[in-house]
């Protein structure tokens, strides 16, 4: 890692119930949520974005939901986030098939339709290269309203502003999953 994190007992007293909150659900505490509490009202405003973009209530689905976060962090290259989102997506989908498939996921045949569309999206708005056109947001609206387009479109770019953050400061992968390709990647 590129800055390091603090001893937990060096930050403030009212973020330790966050860390606290990570070790019962993931069993150890997320170190870009160490980094980001150095700033602690820009830690507390990403978790807020965060806990608002991955809600129950959502009107995404969980599994579009998380093929939208792995696909951009395989983009941005974020091993932290392709290990713990790449874990997620298994778990919503019940295997980890799509999660292996999602690199490519323009040759798979297991992704329908509207995930192709999405993934499409997700493409569009982070490869520097691409851009978001009519046709794409033609499409895109075909199966969501302008709300659930507005909350993609926030996943996205939170998902961006997370990924790319960690890959600047060189956060490894915790152990959640295995991350498809990552030895060939290494080499």
């Amino acid at each position: 890692m590129r800055v390091n994190d603090k001893p937990i007992g060096q930050y403030p007293w009212y973020l330790r119930p966050f860390f606290w909150n990570q070790k019962r659900k993931y069993g150890q505490v997320l170190k870009p949520g160490l980094l980001w509490a150095r700033v602690p009202k820009l830690f507390s405003a990403v978790a807020i974005l965060y806990g608002v973009l991955d809600r129950r209530s959502s009107p995404i689905e969980p599994v579009l939901r998380s093929l939208i976060t792995v696909r951009v962090s395989q983009i941005n290259w974020c091993l932290f986030c392709i290990d713990i989102n790449s874990s997620v997506l298994a778990k919503r989908a019940g295997s980890m098939d799509k999660v292996e498939a999602l690199e490519h996921w323009r040759d798979s045949e297991l992704f329908d339709l509207k995930e192709r569309v999405v993934l499409d999206y997700v493409e569009a708005m982070t490869y520097s290269d691409r851009q978001v056109d009519n046709e794409l947001m033609s499409q895109l609206r075909e199966y969501f309203n302008e709300d659930e387009v507005v909350e993609i479109t926030g996943l996205i770019a939170f998902q961006n502003l997370s990924s790319k953050f960690n890959s600047a400061l060189d956060l490894p992968a915790q152990g959640f999953c295995r991350v498809p390709n990552q030895e060939a990647k290494e080499d």
